[in-house]
């Protein structure tokens, strides 16, 4: 992939982080909040990538992937990515110190830390 090609990154994403909302009564929940919006490439691992975790003793299927967006400072493993209506848990960032290009975030989709 050409990373400096405007078309390698063709999947508009938001980059979300923990926060504090308000409920019906007033009072403080957590709730996801807006960080940024952007464009990334978004590569899944093929089926022998795929990882069974357990989950309250039962087996659940967690998907890895990697989502690669332009040179961005600020994102750790307590946010998350939304792509339409996956929700995708940063589990690891690599960011390219060097020519300041990409940062590619290592993610579980399904692992249900929402």
């Amino acid at each position: 992939m050409n990373d400096l090609d405007p078309g390698a990154y063709s999947c508009h994403c938001r980059l979300q982080r923990r926060g504090t909302g308000r409920d019906a009564n007033g009072q403080p929940v957590a709730a996801w909040e807006d960080v940024a919006e952007v464009w990334a490439n978004i590569k899944g691992q093929t089926g022998m990538g795929t990882i069974t975790r357990m989950q309250e003793n039962v087996p659940a299927s967690v998907e890895k992937y990697s989502i690669r967006i332009r040179y961005r400072e600020g994102v750790t493993s307590a946010m998350r990515v939304l792509y339409g209506d996956q929700v995708f848990d940063i589990r690891q960032v690599r960011m390219d110190f060097e020519r300041r290009v990409w940062t590619d975030l290592i993610c579980e989709l399904g692992g249900n830390d929402g």
